[in-house]
């Protein structure tokens, strides 16, 4: 080595830094252990064992989702507490819709240049809502890449892993009749981010303008977490009667729904069936959005909907709702295909 020579500090990428993080984010991580996790955090992977989670002829679901540009918000205005249970969420969620319960969560953190701070920020919110969920936060990969991001950005992916016996895959038994449960939606989720910044623009509104539809800042009031249904839904689906689940994300109620339904159902929902969430009302007011748009692009108040047996829908319903749940009846399984709508959202 000449005394010109550079190291990999100088090149934008700090070791030391990556390894401040894994140890400040290790109490955080232990905190989501549960039966089935093998080792500790910081080996080259992670094992898992779903016996020793309850399990004794599992079948293993996985999903993988980010947060979208929900993103560029948390990273402006500096608000990063919440952002990993969005990602959490985003995953999770998708995974009870096929009746699997999740066991464990990865998490990838990229960014430019590494803030122990930030970083660890961003990772206790995962580790919260992966102890909401129920599952283990048991490894990630932590990548600086200068030249990649711009400075103070970073992006996130999660990958989630759950479990079911053998033979209980949703949907399934889904009929014409069955009563359709909406659970409500916390605000926006993580969907629809990018026509949100642009209503914003269009408003001439800053992220730290009074909220136009609540209290605090406008930044505050878009960046609420994604509700976590896996508990509540996890105990619906044990109680029997529930045919089919469906995680109302992008492409809104009108694209998710018929997701769940077999070739020849639809469904029929009834719009008056629950108030439209001041968030939504600013949004389709501010950025003039037509209700058609509306459905398709955000989850507009309804998070999760439920496909239940209709001899079973308020047995199903008062589970929900002492599962703190806010729980509406919007329609039924229908003949035919796609999503009908009757009424109007407000």
């Amino acid at each position: 080595m000449t005394k010109n020579g550079i190291s990999y500090r100088d090149a934008g990428v700090d070791i030391d830094a990556g390894n401040a993080l894994v140890e400040r984010i290790k109490p955080a991580a232990a905190a989501t252990r549960r039966p089935g996790v093998m080792d500790a955090l910081g080996g080259f992977g992670a094992l898992f064992d779903p016996r020793a989670a309850g399990y004794d002829d599992p079948v293993l679901v996985a999903a993988t989702d980010g947060v979208g540009t929900k993103l560029r918000i948390a990273i402006d205005t500096g608000h990063l507490d919440g952002i990993g249970q969005d990602l959490v969420a985003m995953c999770v969620n998708d995974l009870v819709c096929q009746g699997a319960e999740p066991l464990f969560f990865l998490d990838y953190f990229a960014t430019g240049k590494l803030s122990v701070d930030e970083g660890a920020r961003v990772v206790e919110g995962i580790a919260r809502g992966c102890q909401a969920a129920g599952c283990a936060l048991i490894g990630g990969e932590t990548a600086e890449m200068p030249g990649m991001y711009h400075d103070g950005d970073f992006d996130l992916a999660g990958f989630a892993v759950g479990a079911m016996q053998r033979g209980t895959a949703l949907p399934s038994g889904v009929v014409a009749g069955d009563v359709l449960l909406g659970l409500a939606s916390d605000g926006v989720h993580s969907n629809g981010y990018s026509l949100v910044r642009k209503v914003a623009e269009r408003a001439g509104l800053g992220w730290d303008a009074d909220s136009p539809f609540g209290e605090g800042s406008l930044g505050q009031g878009l960046l609420v977490p994604t509700r976590l249904y896996v508990k509540p839904a996890l105990a619906a689906i044990r109680a029997g009667g529930v045919h089919a689940l469906a995680h109302v994300t992008g492409g809104g109620i009108t694209e998710n729904l018929p997701r769940v339904l077999p070739e020849g159902l639809g469904a029929e929902i009834d719009l008056g069936a629950w108030a439209l969430p001041p968030v939504f009302g600013w949004l389709a007011q501010a950025g003039g959005i037509d209700q058609a748009e509306m459905l398709k692009t955000f989850n507009s108040g309804i998070g999760m909907i439920l496909s239940v047996a209709a001899d079973r829908a308020d047995a199903i319903a008062a589970l929900l709702a002492d599962q703190g749940e806010t729980v509406h009846r919007l329609g039924h399984v229908a003949a035919g295909e796609g999503v009908r709508y009757s009424g109007t959202l407000g």
